[in-house]
């Protein structure tokens, strides 16, 4: 009988010991700790080992990844591993080898998890009986450095008005002379065309927002003849057009300068007449133009294509027996002050420049919009919408600059400033793909897209493809990307460079003092972006960037 309890016994401890005891995993590691935000996403992968002879072979133990913040939890995806011996689903691990533990999991970011813990929950079994196994705290904190890249640290692109204070007019005259002459004709100086130009210049020179600018004369020849024949007819022809002209301004009591050339042989203008004739054979004769240079031989060569010849002489040497008379003038806008007068009384008396324009005589934002509103109701005009959105955006209205911007589209899809902007707008509501698509057609912009993709791939995670981007950009979040890849030295510069630093360059500087154990730099820059902005204390307390330094009296001074 007691040899039997013995057999029993050992046969007992046996089973005991091949089913082995079912736990949690041993020498768990979290991969980061503490965690961090990339992109919009909390990842963080989980390993350990479970001993060898510890699994039992009728053993189910689950595995679920918990983010506990605020009162509150994300759950993430379990993972089942099993005995040899079970036949459900899941990960196997014999008995007698013990098996590595790996478990990945994922949290969309909310920003109430910048305090958080991660823990492993466990339900387990044994055959049929329930083992419970407490929930066990793997990481503690979260670094959220990478939120501070933000799309309004990129500088918006103003469409521009194209207002001119001065802008140019000009009048032309052409007189006709005979061949080998260059005598007036009354048929050519009583002409449509120099009645206008008569015209013009009376009304220049009489009237308020116009001035002559240049009043030039000049006398041509055909190519055809003597070079010296057609030099002598090239200045007699401008000359006498020229007397005429004078004569008429006395009569007007009109003082100008009246500037001469001459063009003793046009072969331009011979050049252009024929392109733009229906002259049979015109392409050979273009391309003896092209072949030759020497006027003497171009003239040759011209001639022996007498198929095509006379009709050169009949139709286009004519046209370039002439002095042409030309009319520049000066017309002078209205000043600003006139400008921005009418933009607030009447804005209907502007035109569309004007009234762009009268937006930048204004430093007052409210001034601003109500000029663009009052453009884009009068001329529907994309760059009246584009600025308003850009507007919008400065107050925190994402949503109505991107109205703005999808309105200016629908008028110039292709234009690059208004792409620019809307990318920039789609990233601050976190619509990623959009941003990407509008950023593809920013090319030429204004603004800075280099740094825009930078911060496109800060958001996305990809802090490689980041730093390619953002190259030398001197802001805020090209040091955000520079910290993220613990390169803090080029970090320390670009804040350096930052052209107009605020609380969020001063912040960045103390977290990488933080990083760098500079005592110094961590309570110096958290002074000063504390006085940027008061709101950064209750950042700063919470920061696990800080945590070293959360227990010392000065820093505490500091943030409380």
């Amino acid at each position: 009988m007691k040899k039997s309890l013995f057999f029993v016994s050992i046969i007992a401890l046996a089973m005991l010991t091949s089913c082995g005891n079912l736990q949690q995993p041993d020498q768990l590691n979290v991969n980061p700790n503490p965690l961090a935000v990339v992109g919009n996403k909390v990842n963080a992968t989980i390993t350990g080992t479970f001993p060898v002879k510890q699994f039992p072979k009728k053993g189910i133990l689950t595995v679920t990844p918990v983010l506990k913040y605020a009162g509150q939890e994300s759950v993430g995806e379990t993972v089942t591993y099993v005995g040899e011996r079970i036949k459900d689903n899941g990960k196997v691990v014999k008995y007698r080898d013990g098996a590595r533990y790996t478990q990945t999991c994922s949290f969309d970011y909310v920003p109430a998890m910048d305090q958080c813990e991660l823990y492993l929950r466990f339900t387990a079994k044994v055959g049929k009986k329930e083992i419970e196994i407490p929930e066990v705290k793997i990481a503690d904190g979260l670094v959220t450095t990478a939120k501070f890249a933000t799309a309004e640290d990129n500088i918006g692109a103003v469409t521009p008005d194209k207002f001119q204070r001065i802008i140019q007019e000009m009048q032309e005259a052409d007189i006709k002379f005979l061949i080998q002459q260059s005598a007036l004709r009354s048929s050519e100086t009583g002409s449509q065309e120099m009645k206008d130009l008569r015209a013009a210049i009376k009304d220049a020179n009489a009237a308020d927002n116009k001035q002559i600018n240049k009043l030039e004369v000049s006398g041509y020849a055909s190519p055809d003849g003597a070079e010296s024949l057609n030099n002598s007819l090239a200045k007699n022809r401008q000359a006498a057009s020229q007397r005429f002209l004078a004569q008429q301004m006395r009569k007007d009591k009109v003082k100008a300068n009246i500037e001469s050339n001459i063009t003793a042989e046009d072969w331009d203008g011979f050049q252009s007449k024929v392109a733009e004739s229906n002259l049979q054979d015109k392409d050979l004769v273009l391309r003896v133009l092209g072949m030759y240079s020497d006027p003497e031989e171009r003239e040759a060569q011209i001639k022996n294509l007498s198929a095509v010849y006379q009709t050169i002489a009949d139709e286009i040497l004519p046209e370039l027996r002439r002095s042409r008379l030309i009319l520049t003038v000066d017309v002078i806008g209205k000043s600003d002050e006139e400008i921005a007068k009418l933009a607030k009384e009447n804005p209907a008396a502007l035109n569309v420049e004007e009234l762009l324009y009268a937006a930048t005589l204004t430093s007052n934002k409210a001034e601003k919009m109500a000029i663009y509103k009052k453009a884009a109701e009068q001329f529907n005009d994309y760059r009246a919408y584009n600025n308003m959105g850009l507007l919008y955006f400065e107050q925190g209205n994402v949503a109505e600059a991107r109205r703005c911007y999808t309105k200016a589209l629908s008028l110039e899809p292709n234009n690059a400033d208004v792409n620019y902007n809307a990318g920039v707008a789609a990233m601050a509501e976190g619509d990623l793909q959009k941003a990407e698509e509008y950023l593809g057609k920013a090319a030429g912009t204004t603004g800075n897209l280099d740094a825009a993709m930078g911060t496109l791939y800060t958001m996305k995670g990809d802090y490689k493809a980041a730093a390619k981007a953002y190259g030398q950009s001197n802001t805020n979040n090209a040091a955000v990307q520079q910290i993220l890849n613990e390169d803090y030295a080029a970090a320390r510069t670009t804040l350096a460079n930052v052209k107009n630093p605020n609380a969020t360059t001063a912040y960045l500087a103390a977290v990488v003092g933080a990083r760098t154990n500079d005592r110094e730099a961590v309570y110096s820059n958290m002074k000063l972006a504390i006085e940027r902005n008061a709101t950064l204390k209750a950042k700063a307390r919470k920061d696990i960037e800080f945590a070293k330094f959360a227990e010392d009296a000065e820093f505490q001074a500091i943030v409380k």
